[in-house]
Parts: structure tokens; C-alpha cells; sequence
């Protein structure tokens, strides 16, 4: 039997994108503290984070760090991430898909299984990808992961039964583990990181439909 390869997907930046979920998080955050300094705090961040010029991993860490910096405690900010994850894939928290997602995956899932490896909680993932057009196309999913650590086994076991790419934007969450194993890689974003060898990379997904759909056959 030919072994069939597994590309694994990470949710948030990489198959959702849009500002709905931050945007959800923000306005949690404020209604939770009630503290306009530390919302301005936040939106600044996340407008450095936006340009660029920002050593944060991703947009959601920016936000976190600049609100603990305005004593904003990690309960609080936790809560406010759940909730806004009730609305994700809603009106307040819409998320949107690279152009042509449902077409390329589609094509994807004839040669390969499809996993979806994320650090989010499950809350609102089904519907969001419902939204996006892609439930259907996404052969399992992994919540709350933990990476980088957490990413380790779900690599392992697929690697067993044929190639393996991970698909992410964050190298050292995303990516990196999956290198260690031996599995290829691909690097969505314009975050520079000097360490990140990645197999492929794009400054967005769509950028890299041809290179994933030709590593599948």
C-alpha cells in the first residue's frame, strides 16, 4: 500500500485570518477590566504587531504582553479569551479564509489527510470553520495542543504511516517540533525568524497552494 502523506494545519493566522476574534478579545478584555488604559495599551501593541515592528510571536501574545505590563492579571486575561471564543465565527468574531481555500483544500484531501493541530480550545472552532467552508474537509482535529511540546506526538503518530508537512505561522510553535522529527515544514507569514529553515514559505497561504499540493503526490 502507497503510504499517503498528512499535511498538518494550525487554525489561527494560517487558516483564519481577519481581526474578528482579536477585535472579540479586546472588546472581553474591557468589559471584563474595565480599564481603558489598558485597552489603549492593547491596541497599540497590536497596531506595532500589525507593521511589523514587533518582537511578539503572534498578535495575541502582543496583546497579553501589554496588558500584564498595565497589571492586567493572567485570570483576567484568560477569561476574556474564552470569551471571546464564544463568538468566533460569528458576526463579532468573523473570521475569513485565504482566497480559494475551499477549492485548494478540496484538492488537497484527494491525496492527503488533513489535520488540524491548534492551541485554541474547541470552543467556536467547529463553527468557525463551518463559516469558512472547510468543516467538512478537515479530516481531524487537535485542540488545545500545548505547543511546541504538545505537537511532538501528533507529528509521531502520522509520520508512521507516511510523509508529514505542518503548516503554520509561528516557526517555533508550528514548525520547529515538526522539523525535529523529520517531517517538512512550510512558514506562512512576513514575521522575520532567523532560525526558521522552513521547507516552503509564503507570505500567505495562498502563496503556497501549488508547492503543498505538488508535495502531496
Amino acid at each position: 500500500m502507497t503510504a499517503r502523506p498528512t499535511v498538518v494545519f494550525d487554525f489561527d493566522g494560517t487558516l483564519a485570518l481577519g481581526s474578528g476574534p482579536l477585535e472579540a478579545y479586546l472588546g472581553a478584555l474591557a468589559d471584563l477590566t474595565g480599564s481603558g488604559a489598558a485597552t489603549r495599551a492593547c491596541r497599540g501593541a497590536l497596531e506595532q504587531f500589525e507593521t511589523g515592528a514587533s518582537p511578539h510571536r503572534d498578535a495575541y501574545d502582543a496583546v497579553r504582553t501589554a496588558a500584564l505590563a498595565e497589571g492586567i492579571a493572567d485570570t483576567d486575561l484568560s477569561r476574556a479569551y474564552l470569551a471571546s471564543r464564544e463568538q468566533l465565527g460569528t458576526e463579532a468574531g468573523a473570521v475569513s479564509s485565504p482566497a480559494g481555500l475551499v477549492e485548494f483544500l478540496t484538492g488537497l484531501r484527494e491525496h492527503a489527510t488533513l489535520v488540524l493541530a491548534t492551541n485554541a480550545p474547541d470552543i467556536g472552532v467547529g463553527r468557525a470553520l463551518s463559516s469558512l467552508g472547510i468543516a467538512a474537509l478537515i479530516d481531524e482535529r487537535h485542540h488545545n495542543v500545548g505547543k511546541p511540546a504538545g505537537l511532538a506526538p501528533i507529528i509521531a503518530e502520522h509520520l508512521q504511516h507516511g510523509p508529514v508537512l505542518s503548516v503554520g505561522d509561528i516557526w517555533e510553535f508550528d514548525l520547529e517540533p515538526a522539523e525535529r522529527l523529520g517531517a517538512d515544514t512550510a512558514l506562512v507569514g512576513v514575521r522575520d525568524v532567523p532560525a526558521a529553515q522552513p521547507t516552503f514559505r509564503g507570505a500567505s497561504l495562498t502563496d503556497l497552494y501549488d508547492d503543498l499540493s505538488a508535495w502531496t503526490l
